[in-house]
């Protein structure tokens, strides 16, 4: 969708996406100005999280989709704005498990995103099953999961955060966190395998379409199904 603003064309991701950070921006004016150095750091990181698309595309020539970002960015803003410098995550006790949820999805999809591009490579030899694509999904969702508990728990140990919520002990923390991970990551496999295997409409189908649509010289040489 497009925004005419003083006659030039602006989609509304864009405009959405510059909305966040804004907030950002003023969350490390702020923090200068109150010395408040974590948060700081949390907001600069954030802000620098928000480009990560753009740096994928110049450096991977892989585009990721207008409405991806957005969603991209509300989970860098619902995590870190919302969830750490307005500590929601601690007014809320569904907050963090919510967010794993998500992750679980969006790290699912990314994991079937690699496979799919890899299976129809043509210099690839071995024709991956729709099981398979379905398992790495789900694993690769989990061990992402499992690599940010390590630096969680790294973060904790040598800085004295909290990012397990010790509260709650970190050890109950981590294992409903990576719970939620695998679930997350289980309905893409699922949503994955049904995709190849029966190829019926659906939003996991238009999602898939979107990122090839977006990436067409990325499959424009690959292995035709």
């Amino acid at each position: 969708m497009e925004i005419t603003i003083l006659n030039k064309k602006i989609s509304l991701e864009v405009i959405i996406g510059n909305i966040f950070r804004l907030f950002f921006v003023g969350i490390v004016i702020g923090s200068i100005i109150n010395q408040n150095w974590f948060n700081l750091f949390t907001a600069i990181l954030a802000l620098a999280l928000t480009y990560l698309p753009f740096f994928i595309a110049q450096k991977k020539r892989i585009y990721i989709p207008a409405s991806f970002q957005v969603v991209i960015l509300a989970f860098i803003f619902a995590a870190m704005y919302l969830g750490e410098l307005y500590q929601y995550y601690d007014k809320f006790w569904w907050w963090d498990l919510m967010l794993h949820s998500l992750s679980g999805v969006i790290l699912g999809f990314v994991g079937f995103i690699l496979v799919y591009v890899l299976n129809r490579e043509k210099r690839v030899k071995v024709i991956l099953s729709p099981l398979f694509v379905a398992f790495f999904s789900i694993s690769f969702a989990v061990t992402v999961g499992v690599l940010w508990e390590i630096f969680e728990f790294s973060a904790d140990e040598i800085f004295g955060l909290n990012s397990q919520r010790w509260t709650r002990t970190g050890v109950v923390d981590t294992m409903w966190d990576l719970i939620v991970d695998f679930f997350g990551g289980l309905l893409i496999g699922i949503l994955g395998y049904f995709y190849l295997t029966k190829n019926q409409p659906s939003f996991f189908k238009r999602a898939v379409k979107v990122f090839i649509d977006t990436n067409k010289e990325l499959f424009s040489k690959r292995r035709k199904k």
